[in-house]
C-alpha cells in the first residue's frame, strides 16, 4: 500500500522564504502528499501566497501559543500515514525526497526516518561538517544530531506518543525524538535531504545558551537516575557553554 505524506508548514509572515519552500513540495515526484498549513497570524503577503495555490491544501489560521502548539495542531487535521514538518524557510533539495522517504520506510517498516540537510549561509548551501553518529538511545541521549526538516515519522506513532510538548520553545523536536527513540529504531540515511536556512539572529548567544539549557533539561528527564550519567550530562554542556561563549567572542 502507497504511503500518504502530510507536509506541514507552521508560517508566520513568512513571504520572504516560503516561495521557494512550497515549490520544493509541488516539484515532488510523489503522487500523494497533503499539503498543511499553520499560521500564526501573519499580515504580510503570507496568506495571499498560500491561497494563490493552485492545488488542494489546508489552511489553518490564527493558531497561537508557539511552534509547538502550532505543529500539534497541523498533526490533528492530517490525515497521511507519514507527518513532515517543513518550516517556512526550509526546502527539500530535489525532487525525489518523499519517494526515497516512502521506499525506505516501507522496505523497512518502521516507523521513522531521518536523513541530512544542508544549511543555507549567504544564499550558498553548505554541507554539514561533520558525520553522524549511527543512531542508538545512547548515543542521541548525549546530543541531538537528528534535523527537524528531514525527519518523517509515522502519524500513528505521533499521535501515540502525543506530539510536541509545548511547554518547551527550544527543544521540543529532541524531546520527541527521546520520547521515540527509546522503543523505536529509525531508518537513518546519510543522504542530504533538506536545505535549512540560517536567520540573522537566529544562532545569537542569547539564544543559543538558551536552547542549551533546555536541552540539557530534557535530557536529564530522559537519563535515568544514575549519578554518575548525569554528571557526564552536566560536563558536556558546560563544555559545549564554553565554546559558544567563545565562539561568540571570536566574532
Amino acid at each position: 500500500m502507497k504511503l500518504k505524506f502530510s507536509v506541514i508548514t507552521c508560517t508566520w509572515n513568512s513571504e520572504r522564504y516560503l516561495p521557494e519552500s512550497i515549490n520544493s513540495v509541488l516539484m515532488q515526484d510523489y503522487p500523494d502528499i497533503e499539503y498543511i498549513f499553520v499560521d500564526g497570524g501573519s499580515t504580510d503577503g503570507t496568506l495571499d501566497i498560500i491561497r494563490s495555490l493552485n492545488r488542494p491544501y489546508k489552511l489553518i489560521e490564527n493558531v497561537r501559543g508557539g511552534v509547538s502548539n502550532a505543529m500539534n495542531e497541523g498533526m490533528r487535521h492530517a490525515t497521511g500515514d507519514v507527518i513532515a514538518h517543513l518550516h517556512s524557510d526550509d526546502f527539500y533539495l530535489h525532487p525525489e525526497v518523499l519517494s526515497t522517504v516512502a521506499k525506505h520506510l516501507q522496505q523497512s517498516g518502521r516507523m521513522w526516518l531521518f536523513g541530512r540537510t544542508k544549511s543555507v549561509i549567504d544564499g550558498k548551501l553548505v554541507p554539514e561538517g561533520y558525520r553522524a553518529p549511527r543512531f542508538s538511545f545512547a548515543n542521541i541521549l548525549k546530543g541531538n544530531f537528528i534535523p527537524h526538516p528531514a525527519t518523517f515519522v509515522s502519524r500513528d506513532l505521533m499521535q501515540r506518543i502525543g506530539g510536541f510538548d509545548t511547554r518547551l520553545k527550544y527543544a521540543m523536536d529532541y524531546d520527541l525524538w527521546l520520547k521515540i527513540g527509546r522503543d523505536h529504531e529509525p531508518v537513518q540515511l546519510d543522504e542530504a535531504l533538506t536545505g535549512f536556512r540560517e536567520h540573522d539572529g537566529s544562532l545569537s548567544t542569547r539564544n543559543r545558551l538558551a536552547a542549551m539549557e533546555e536541552d540539557l533539561r530534557v535530557r536529564l528527564s530522559h537519563a535515568g537516575f544514575a549519578p554518575m550519567g548525569k554528571l557526564m550530562h552536566y560536563a558536556r554542556y558546560f563544555v559545549r557553554r564554553q565554546r559558544a561563549l567563545q565562539a561568540e567572542l571570536g566574532k
